[in-house]
């Protein structure tokens, strides 16, 4: 326990790397959203961004959690870099590849969202932004798949546009309000410390 408080300290000190991160991903969102966007090779090394930074991310988070949560996290981090990678070696074939799955890829991550928010409301008091962003992310692949009956290259490739662009939305909040609460539980640890120091002898 008292290992944990002096990383959470330790760690509070660098809180401005995930603020950065989440205005990197508001200002990705806020690009993609506003993009008219109709070439597949240009979609595709786009998500190959999306994945490059979202393999990073996995792999951040997994570095501050213990147990089972940190294989899971790097398990994702080296699927997600994987992916990113091959985006960015075919990115036509990338974006083929998820038009075809988006639905399934969307349920999958949205039940991983729910889970894990879940199984961290002791800890995070923001716990819930996770469970909304899991709901949210479960509608729209229901809206993905009530789309695959009329599949139209102009439609799914909005989809993913769209996509992209809420997941840099959503991350962009999630990173910011994770900022502030390990800034803000450091200076909580950093307070409590004198009164917790044992004189030596």
């Amino acid at each position: 326990m008292f290992e944990g408080r002096v990383l959470l300290r330790e760690g509070s000190r660098y809180w401005w790397v995930l603020l950065i991160s989440g205005i990197a991903w508001l200002v990705i969102a806020w690009l993609v959203l506003r993009a008219n966007i109709t070439s597949l090779t240009t979609v595709g090394i786009l998500l190959g961004i999306l994945f490059i930074t979202a393999g990073i991310s996995e792999v951040m988070f997994a570095r501050v959690v213990g147990g089972g949560w940190k294989v899971l996290h790097y398990a994702m981090g080296v699927i997600f870099l994987l992916g990113g990678l091959w985006a960015f070696i075919r990115p036509v074939n990338t974006f083929f590849a998820l038009a075809s799955v988006l639905g399934l890829i969307l349920i999958f991550y949205g039940a991983f969202d729910i889970v894990r928010a879940v199984a961290s409301r002791e800890e995070n008091r923001y716990w819930w932004v996770g469970l909304i962003t899991g709901i949210l992310l479960i509608l729209l692949a229901f809206w993905v798949s009530s789309s695959d009956r009329e599949f139209s290259l102009a439609s799914r490739t909005f989809l993913i546009l769209f996509w992209v662009g809420f997941m840099a939305l959503i991350r962009g909040f999630e990173h910011i309000i994770l900022a502030f609460s390990i800034r803000h539980a450091g200076r909580e640890l950093g307070a409590d410390a004198p009164r917790n120091t044992v004189p030596a002898t």
